[in-house]
């Protein structure tokens, strides 16, 4: 079905962004960042329902960056540099993205802008991502899951899938949280993913990804493999894009391949594989997007990580099964949460 911007599925999933989950109020100064490749009807949604609102929005676009984080630095035109100084809420849907780059580490230190990483989400993801979910009931499975990857801080963790990944680490201390709303200064995701943080020399195994973000989000040819033990050691596979999954690691990493530095469960009732978006592919129900590469508290990091995404995980903590081939099994008042999470159809 094709999607334009005035329809009242797009109009209600833009609202749910801007009203809800961002809580922009009357009067708030916004800024949206696109660039060429964002789709259009997105940007002219989420302006549409920020100006009914009675903030006051403007949009800037740019050319899309070669790469995310400090290494887009010498692409981010210097023009852009003040903009940001005033606003109390910044979208923003560029991909690669400027989240990481010092332009966007300068504004988040002034303590007053909210930002959310929107980045590749198209019209059909935003609808899916924020039209198609009841937030309050996401966000009770998303919390309880985070307190119990926090409370098993030290144990091992296991994940496994059926396309080979095979991989086993320390759980290491949470990096940050995921509020159900964005009404503090901060940088915000798009709901959908619950991240595990490992002890990054712990991470040993067979990692098997189907999609990368490495320059850009891309679907593989044939899987990549990744194989571990402490640092990222080599790859296989991967066809035409495993060059480039090569020299995006390298760059990250100042030479080295470095680390694994997340991993995640992908958790959205909705988020669905049907356009190329790694915004929305890696919240798929059962994805993982493992981070790669230096963690960004560590001198050089800079979040430039590239990213990659295998699917229908299953995971152990200590040897107790917590997913199975996607799904939550226990405990039980988890399991009883995630059963009732469905997609809203209205």
């Amino acid at each position: 079905m094709t999607l334009s911007f005035n329809t009242p599925e797009i109009a209600r999933a833009a609202d749910v962004l801007v009203h809800d989950y961002m809580a922009i109020q009357h009067g708030e100064n916004i800024i949206i960042t696109a660039d060429t490749e964002t789709d259009p009807s997105t940007v002219q949604s989420i302006l549409t329902s920020v100006e009914n609102l009675g903030a006051r929005g403007v949009v800037i676009t740019t050319r899309q960056l070669p790469f995310q984080g400090t290494l887009a630095d010498p692409f981010i035109p210097n023009a852009l540099s003040g903009l940001t100084i005033d606003c109390d809420v910044w979208i923003d849907l560029t991909f690669p993205y400027f989240a990481g780059s010092t332009f966007h580490d300068k504004t988040m230190k002034l303590g007053k802008t909210r930002y959310l990483l929107g980045g590749d989400m198209g019209r059909g993801g935003m609808v899916r991502l924020f039209g198609k979910v009841d937030l309050d009931q996401y966000f009770e499975v998303h919390q309880r899951f985070d307190e119990i990857i926090a409370s098993a801080e030290g144990q091992e963790c296991h994940i496994t899938n059926k396309r080979g990944t095979d991989v086993r680490f320390r759980i290491g201390k949470a990096g940050y949280a995921k509020p159900r709303k964005a009404n503090l200064p901060g940088m915000y995701l798009v709901p959908g993913a619950c991240t595990i943080f490992p002890q990054e020399e712990t991470v040993t195994g067979v990692i098997a990804v189907d999609s990368v973000f490495h320059e850009y989000y891309t679907y593989l040819p044939e899987p990549l493999i990744l194989n571990v033990e402490g640092k990222i050691r080599s790859l296989e596979g991967g066809g035409s894009e495993r060059p480039v999954m090569d020299r995006a690691l390298r760059r990250a990493g100042g030479g080295n391949y470095g680390y694994v530095i997340h991993f995640t469960y992908g958790m959205h009732p909705a988020a669905r594989q049907t356009e190329p978006s790694f915004v929305e592919a890696m919240r798929v129900k059962g994805a993982n997007s493992v981070g790669l590469g230096l963690p960004w508290w560590n001198p050089g990091g800079g979040e430039n990580h590239p990213d990659a995404i295998f699917s229908t995980q299953s995971i152990a903590i200590d040897g107790k099964k917590f997913v199975e081939e996607g799904t939550i099994i226990s405990p039980q008042d988890l399991n009883t949460l995630a059963q009732h999470l469905e997609p809203l159809y209205l």
